[in-house]
This record gives structure tokens, sequence and C-alpha cells, in this order.
């Protein structure tokens, strides 16, 4: 969620920047002073794990046994970690990549814990998003996109001339064996460019929808893309790399929105869709089984078999409101207008929508993954790290309570561990820890 163009709309006047990483379990925050990272094991605390602002020490204590070592990380004061307005982490490891507003061209590649430079790379135009897996590294900038490899940080392509992308809207699989990017592939219509980040070939050219694009996602597997046009009233999940569509949700009838963002779960059965309307919603991707037919017992049975049928000779846009899946559960946020960004993850063995918005608040919400229907709020947290009033947790009790029938997974998640990457990128390149490296990238 990048703020930097409406930074004087929001309600938080230092937030530039929020994200989740890759499997949900830490919350990047970007700010004027610069940035913070923070953890998402637990509901009642928003535990920071790092920050780095202008002109500040940071202490980081390790204790081992009975010895004590004190880490000085040191962030001098400089361009580089002011006005923060893109912060991406690698999963859970220290590699993380960074934008400034005062060098918006310039990317970043730092240990955060170390407090070292890896490299940085400047580009011929604003970057405009930037996208980690345990393989590539995506910069898109608005006719162009980079793809490095996250090992050595080398250039390995860059496709030119896409159409003109001014928000910066991409998607990179997080998934080892199906390392797909996706983007748009036209600025009038709804069509998705499906590209192989290993292969480095074009994989498929999805029409996704009549509208341009507002919102891509992939699942953790990669074998999934969700997709929302800029009408915002249907959301639908193709799949990867064939491009046949799989579902269609309906999010809305009366109104065309904007669409602030689509999150899969990690298993991948869930998908949330934000707006900028009070209402997120949140779809079940299950395969209705075919029942035996049956007879109509009572009038209201008659009348919907008889409306079944109907479809068969009513236009297609009337058909497709019939077949649509409508919103497993729902979440009321307590606003309505402020950008956001949604994650689904598993915390504490419940599954939570976790919200960070524009505000500046991170909202947090059970989801009762046998019934459904309202969300639960449990809590809110300030995204500076400030403590809220001891009022926040709202109707605890039986929401609270262990999955028993659902059965989560991070079968998505193969490969290396995050730490062994960020171990091969800080010790593979020669010359001194914390030694620069300085490209430029010519259009």
């Amino acid at each position: 969620m990048n703020l930097a163009s409406q930074s004087g709309e929001t309600g938080c006047s230092q937030l530039l920047f929020a994200n989740f990483n890759q499997d949900n379990t830490s919350l990047a925050v970007g700010t004027k002073s610069g940035y913070k990272f923070f953890s998402l094991s637990s509901v009642d605390k928003l535990e920071q794990i790092y920050e780095c602002t202008t002109g500040l020490y940071c202490l980081v204590l390790m204790c081992v046994c009975v010895c004590v070592c004190v880490c000085v990380c040191v962030c001098a004061r400089s361009a580089d970690t002011e006005d923060v307005c893109i912060v991406e982490r690698l999963f859970s490891s220290s590699l993380v990549a960074i934008v400034s507003l005062k060098a918006p061209r310039k990317l970043k590649v730092c240990h955060f814990k170390k407090g070292t430079e890896i490299c940085n790379y400047s580009y011929s135009n604003t970057i405009l998003a930037v996208k980690l897996n345990r393989q590539r590294l995506i910069v898109c900038l608005e006719e162009s996109l980079y793809i490095h490899n996250i090992r050595d940080m080398k250039v390995l392509h860059t496709i030119r001339e896409t159409p003109p992308n001014p928000s910066g809207l991409c998607a990179l699989s997080i998934s080892n064996d199906n390392c797909y990017l996706a983007y748009p592939g036209s600025a009038t219509i709804g069509e998705v460019q499906v590209f192989d980040t290993v292969n480095l070939r074009a994989a498929n050219m999805i029409p996704a929808h009549d509208s341009p694009l507002a919102a891509v996602v992939f699942d953790a597997s990669g074998t999934k893309l969700a997709t929302a046009s800029e009408k915002g009233t249907v959301i639908r999940v193709f799949s990867i790399p064939e491009g046949q569509k799989l579902f269609e949700f309906r999010r809305g009838v009366k109104r065309c929105v904007s669409i602030c963002s689509l999150a899969f779960s990690m298993e991948g059965l869930y998908l949330s869709a934000s707006s900028n309307t009070e209402t997120v919603h949140i779809f079940k991707l299950e395969t209705q089984k075919e029942k035996p037919t049956e007879e109509p017992t009572t009038w209201g049975g008659y009348l919907g078999k008889v409306l079944m049928a109907s479809t068969t000779y009513l236009p297609s846009q009337v058909t497709e409101m019939f077949t649509q899946g409508r919103a497993f559960a729902t979440v009321r946020l307590p606003f309505s207008g402020h950008k956001n960004i949604c994650a689904l993850a598993l915390i504490q063995k419940i599954p939570r929508l976790l919200v960070a918005a524009a505000d500046g608040y991170l909202y947090l919400y059970n989801l009762d993954p046998q019934e459904g229907g309202e969300c639960t709020l449990m809590k809110q947290h300030r995204l500076d790290g400030s403590a809220e009033p001891p009022n926040e947790i709202l109707e605890q009790g039986s929401h609270d309570r262990p999955l028993t029938a659902q059965t989560y997974n991070t079968a998505g998640m193969k490969g290396t561990h995050p730490q062994s990457v960020v171990s091969q990128i800080g010790t593979g390149r020669p010359g001194p820890a914390g030694s620069l490296v300085v490209r430029t990238l010519d259009q």
C-alpha cells in the first residue's frame, strides 16, 4: 500500500507505506522518518521487530546463556532513510528492499540486522513497486519491468514498453515451482500478462475483464491468479499458467468501487477483497458438489426451479449473476474512503483477516471457517507502534477458539529457507561487509 501520492489525504500524516510480507508473518511500515517491521504472531500486541529512523541508534540485544552480546546498528542521517515510500522484506529474513521519495529512482537492498547495504541500483524512471520471492526481485516502472536474480542481484531480463501502468500494478508468485509474474497487458481492457521469471518467457495472456485491471494476486502455490477490474463488481480466479477461469465472485451490484487489495489465505481456500468502501468481502474457493435432482415440495422451491430454468433464455449478463459466487464472510470497517491492504493469516491457530489502513491503524478480525458471516473485530493497533487504550478487544469469548475442522498448511512455501538466501547474498559477494555496489540501468 503506497500512500506517497496521497499522504496529505491520509489519517496518519507520517505514514507513507504499509505491506505484509510473503507469508503474512510480519508487517512493514514506511514513514517520513524511516521504516519499521512488526511481528504478526499475536493478536493482543503488535511487537516491533526493527526500527530504522533518521539519526537513530538501534540497540539489538541478543542473550546467549550467561553471555550478553550488544549489536549497535547505526542508521545515519541520509536521504535514503527518510520518506520511505517502499519497504519490502523477504519472508522473515534480514533482506529488505527500500525506496525513498528523496531518491525515487534508486533501489537499495540491505541486510537490516547487520546494518549493511548489499547493493543499490538506479533506474531511468520512478520505481512504483518492488516484489520479492526466494528466486527473483522485480522492479516495476511505469512502462517497464526489471527482473533480478535475488542471489547476486544481477539483471536477468527487462520487459520494455509495457502498457502504461502508473499505479505499478503487478504480482509475483512466492512459489519456487511456479515463479510467475503478472502485470497489465493493456491500459484499456483487463488483460493480464503472465510471465515465467525462471525461463524468462511469456507464459499466457488472460482476457480477465472488460475494464482495466485494478488488482492482481497469486495464491501461495502459484497455480491460481485472482483479478479485479476498475469497475470492482466481479472478482475472477484463473488457473496458472493455463488461464482457465475457475471461480467468479460478485462483490456487489449497486455501485462500482475502487478495489484496494486482493489476498489469498496461505492454503488457498479463502480470498479477500477490500475497496474504498467500509466492507471487506471474503470468498471461499470451493467447488459446489452436484446434488441429485429433487422435485420441489414448496412454493419457494418451484419458484427457484423456474428462475434457474429461465436463465437459458436471459441475456448473458443476467445469467452470470445467477451463477456467480457470493461472499462467505464480510467485515465492516470503522471507516470508508481510506486506502488499505488486507491479508488472511493464521495467528494463534485461528484464521484472521488483517487490514492495514491509511488512517494509521492495523485492524484484526476473526474469521469463522465453518459458518463465515460477519467477522468480529478483535483488536486494533497503531501502525506507529504506540499503545492503544485497553478497550479494543471486542466480543472475544466463543469466537477465539482453535480450529478443529480446517487443516492449514504451507504447501506453497517449498524451497530454500529465507535465512540461507540472505546468507548467500550477504557473503557471496566480494569485498568487505557493507561495501556499496552501484549500477545504473539505462532504459
